[in-house]
C-alpha cells in the first residue's frame, strides 16, 4: 500500500500528457496550455519518475508514447473527466430553463458533444434541444430568434466582437496530387451545397476574375468532399483539419481563401442562466485544453 501511496497521478500532468497527445508535441502543447516547454517536460518527467517507467519515447523516429505512456492515456482521459465533472458538481448551481442551441455537423463530432453531455447530467432541470445545420442556415436562424446560440464557422474578418471564439484555421484550395488540372478554361469544382459559405465566395471570386470554375460535384457533408478530392474529381476548399498527406495545396490560378474561425454566436435575446453556464463550462475547457482539443 505504501508503494501505491508514493505513485500518485497528478491532475496537471495528466493534463500535460494529454495536451502533448492532442496537440502533437511538447511545444505546442505548452503553447496551448499557457506555459512553458519546459514546464510542461517537468511535469511529464515528474510523473514517469513518480510512476517508474518512461511514458513519452524520447529517440528519433519512435512513436511518441511508450506502451506505458498509450495505457496511461486511456485511463487519463477518464480520470480527467471525472475529476472536472465532480469540481462542476460541487460548484454548481440549481438551473432550470431551456436552451436551443445550433451546431455544425463537424461541432457535434467533437469534444463539445462530451461537455453538453456533462452539462446535461449537471443540470437535469435545463431542457437542451439541439438542431445541427451549416453555418448559413444557423445564422439566419439566430437572425429569426428561432436559436438562444450556434457554434458556427465564419471567416475570420467576420468575427463579432460578442461572440467566442473557439478556434482559428485556415481554409485552402486543394488538389488531389495525382490530378492534372487544364492549363487553360475552367477548373473543376468540389462544392458544398447552395448553404455553404465558402462556395458563395468562390463562386463570387470566380464573377469578379473571369469564369474560373465549373461545378461538377456538390456535396453538403466534408467527407463526401474529402472523399471526392482523394478520387481526383477536382478542386475543392477544404479547412486544415480535412487535410489529408496525399492532398497538394494550389498556390495560384485562385484567390487565396480567407482564414476561418469557430465561434460561439449568441442571439440577440434576454439573458438566460442555463446558456451563460454552459458557456461558462466551454470557455474553462478552452482555457485548460486550447480550442484545437474541444474541435478534435
Amino acid at each position: 500500500m505504501s508503494d501505491l501511496v508514493a505513485r500518485r497521478l497528478d491532475i496537471d500532468a495528466l493534463r500535460a500528457l494529454r495536451a502533448v497527445r492532442q496537440h502533437g508535441g511538447v511545444t505546442r502543447a505548452a503553447e496551448m496550455l499557457g506555459l512553458t516547454q519546459s514546464a510542461v517536460s517537468h511535469k511529464i518527467k515528474r510523473l514517469e519518475t513518480s510512476l517508474d517507467c518512461e511514458l513519452l519515447n524520447r529517440r528519433p523516429g519512435a512513436p511518441m508514447f511508450t506502451a506505458a505512456g498509450e495505457e496511461l492515456l486511456e485511463y487519463g482521459g477518464r480520470i480527467l473527466g471525472l475529476h472536472d465533472e465532480a469540481l462542476m458538481s460541487l460548484t454548481k448551481t440549481d438551473l432550470t430553463g431551456r436552451i436551443m442551441l445550433g451546431m455544425t455537423e463537424d461541432t457535434t463530432c467533437s469534444d463539445l458533444a462530451r461537455i453538453l453531455g456533462r452539462f446535461r447530467r449537471l443540470h437535469p432541470n435545463v431542457a437542451v434541444r439541439m438542431r445541427v445545420r451549416m453555418s448559413l442556415a444557423l445564422r439566419a436562424m439566430l437572425d429569426r430568434g428561432e436559436l438562444d446560440a450556434a457554434i458556427i464557422q465564419v471567416f475570420a474578418h467576420e468575427v463579432r466582437p460578442s461572440d467566442i471564439v473557439l478556434l482559428r484555421e485556415g481554409l485552402h484550395w486543394v488538389k488531389s496530387a495525382e490530378l492534372a488540372l487544364p492549363q487553360t478554361g475552367a477548373l473543376p469544382f468540389l462544392s458544398f451545397d447552395d448553404e455553404c459559405f465558402y462556395r458563395r465566395w468562390a463562386l463570387d471570386i470566380g464573377q469578379d476574375v473571369g469564369d474560373l470554375l465549373e461545378t461538377v460535384f456538390e456535396c453538403s457533408s466534408a467527407a463526401g468532399i474529402v472523399a471526392a478530392v482523394d478520387a481526383g474529381l477536382g478542386v475543392a476548399l477544404l479547412s486544415d483539419r480535412h487535410l489529408r498527406p496525399t492532398m497538394q495545396i494550389l498556390q495560384d490560378r485562385l484567390p487565396e481563401p480567407p482564414g476561418l474561425a469557430y465561434v460561439i454566436r449568441r442571439a440577440r435575446k434576454a439573458r438566460n442562466p442555463g446558456l451563460d453556464s454552459l458557456i461558462a463550462a466551454i470557455e474553462q475547457e478552452i482555457s485548460r485544453h486550447g480550442g484545437l482539443a474541444l474541435l478534435a
